[in-house]
């Protein structure tokens, strides 16, 4: 599918060193192939000197799975979907939706391939076309699958002439409608939208969703169960429907903001007062069927990590084991849905919903393909050189700014609980223990992980937001060594002398000045002498323009 021996239609540089990964190069193969068949097909735009940039910029806001997705033979999609998430850009453009029929390939006999999409689509209904050798006369869906690979490879094993083999062997094509949404990105938009499908009585029989680095969203759905003639009809029901739930969104976000400016001056706030539009936990609950289990992904004494897919989207899956659930395992669980489903920002873990009814309790979010800090840094058994460590770290900055502009404090700030996508940017994670904070110095609850521990949080002593920049402080200096905080030590012995000697892990010499300051102000032993997130970030953006 994508251009091998073909000469590059694009100026842009195709060359790799070796260290680049295997998926970056693919994704620019199928740039590549895109911009060559829209030019072959001669499509006006493809030829005004800015697209070949425009192009890319589309991709690159993409994550690369949608390169890796999308059929190239319908470059025509691709333009389709810049143009969708260009017009998102206005409010007044959004929710910008296309509706269209499309033709899915049956198998070729009963014998040799199978149907790429008669898994999902059961017996044919009322409502979708099935017949033979007929001239496709609508497009396929915009994404295939790694089955539409193979069903052109065996067919190619089979016989050369695939026209010989068309007619020889019957194929049967089924209609169905595919909807194209771009808009806003928020957290639960693909739980809000999957809902709306079903109460509409449509059945979804594919789904692709994905987030641009800006803000948008593009979500892509082969569905049945509306008349193929009410295309038309089908879009303009959408259209009003998901307006309808933006503005309940909308609504709902003025209501929390008025919560916290409430909870930020100290005023209390009767709940009989306000009514929050769905507030309830119908937007994000999961349906556990709709989750597929790939592979573990890491254990502990309460639960398990997997890798799966919800709706096609690759997913983290957060399982707690039922026959260790107590009362504080369930207080963090419901702690950690209730904050996760509240924020959203392109350095924190992206959350797509939970299952909070027993015993299939678990969090659902997005998968980081990336790994852990922690786990990158002792594969490689050496800190990061001070322009990735800089880049890295205004990521977690930023987030934890984010984080603490919203009331949240983490309060489990470490290199373990820092995760990197597939585009190397850093998300932070795991909010089993964070809290939402009322009001300064009002928590004494020793909580976190001693090495990355503030002294007062040790000392159970009155704490707010600045003990997580004590802990950010920590994870500075593991990215510069590569090294366990106080690994000599117990964690417990580390917890004492933090407290009563005023330890601190040792600085490498040779390190540039004006980091070792912000470490030092990361770690003051008053809390009211270390920076807020905004000006370490202000800091880190200062030291990595030098």
């Amino acid at each position: 599918m994508v251009m091998a021996d073909t000469e590059s239609c694009s100026s842009r540089a195709v060359g790799f060193a070796p260290s680049q990964r295997r998926k970056q190069r693919e994704k620019i193969e199928v740039y590549n192939e895109v911009l060559c068949r829209l030019r072959d097909l001669n499509i006006e735009e493809s030829t005004f000197p800015a697209f070949e940039d425009e192009l890319w910029a589309h991709f690159s806001r993409l994550p690369t799975r949608y390169a890796l997705d999308v059929n190239v033979e319908r470059a025509e999609d691709v333009l389709m979907h810049k143009r969708l998430l260009s017009k998102a850009r206005e409010p007044a453009g959004r929710p910008a939706i296309q509706v269209r029929l499309v033709q899915l390939r049956s198998a070729m006999d009963g014998s040799q391939v199978e149907s790429v999409h008669m898994k999902f689509a059961g017996k044919a209904d009322a409502q979708c076309s099935d017949y033979p050798n007929k001239k496709r006369v609508h497009p396929p869906p915009a994404f295939g699958t790694s089955s539409d690979l193979e069903f052109v490879h065996n067919a190619k094993r089979v016989v050369k002439d695939m026209e010989v083999m068309f007619s020889a062997k019957p194929i049967h094509y089924r209609l169905m409608h595919e909807i194209t949404i771009s808009t806003n990105d928020k957290p639960k938009l693909l739980a809000q939208l999957t809902s709306l499908l079903s109460e509409l009585g449509l059945n979804i029989r594919e789904a692709h969703a994905f987030s641009t680095t800006d803000g948008y969203s593009l979500d892509v759905f082969v569905v049945d169960g509306w008349a193929l003639e009410d295309t038309e009809q089908l879009r303009n029901v959408l259209v009003k429907e998901i307006s309808k739930v933006e503005k309940l969104s909308s609504v709902r976000s003025h209501a929390i903001n008025h919560v916290r400016e409430l909870e930020k001056t100290g005023n209390k706030l009767n709940s009989s007062h306000v009514n929050m539009p769905g507030s309830g936990n119908d937007v994000w609950e999961i349906d556990t069927s709709l989750l597929k289990y790939e592979s573990k992904l890491a254990s502990c004494s309460h639960g398990d990590l997997y890798k799966g897919t919800f709706y096609g989207q690759d997913v983290a899956i957060k399982v707690l084991r039922m026959e260790h659930l107590n009362e504080n395992l369930r207080r963090e669980f419901t702690q950690e849905v209730n904050i996760m489903r509240k924020i959203q920002h392109k350095n924190v873990v992206q959350f797509f919903g939970a299952c909070t009814t027993p015993p299939n309790l678990c969090i659902v979010t997005e998968f980081m393909s990336g790994g852990s800090i922690y786990d990158l840094l002792h594969k490689q058994k050496s800190g990061f050189k001070l322009p990735l460590l800089l880049k890295l770290a205004i990521d977690v900055s930023e987030g934890m700014s984010y984080l603490h502009q919203n009331g949240i404090m983490h309060r489990d700030l470490k290199a373990a609980n820092l995760l990197m996508d597939e585009n190397g940017v850093v998300k932070i994670a795991d909010f089993g223990v964070a809290r939402v904070q009322a009001q300064p110095g009002v928590m004494t609850a020793e909580t976190g992980t001693y090495r990355w521990m503030a002294p007062e949080v040790i000392e159970h002593k009155p704490y707010d937001h600045k003990a997580d920049v004590f802990s950010f402080g920590v994870v500075l200096w593991e990215m510069l060594t590569g090294k366990l905080p106080y690994e000599n030590l117990t964690p417990l012995q580390a917890a004492v002398g933090v407290v009563q000697k005023g330890l601190r892990p040792v600085i490498p010499q040779h390190t540039r000045p004006k980091f070792v300051e912000l470490l030092e102000r990361c770690w003051q032993q008053d809390p009211s002498l270390r920076p807020e997130f905004s000006e370490i970030t202000n800091l880190l953006e200062d030291l990595a323009s030098r």
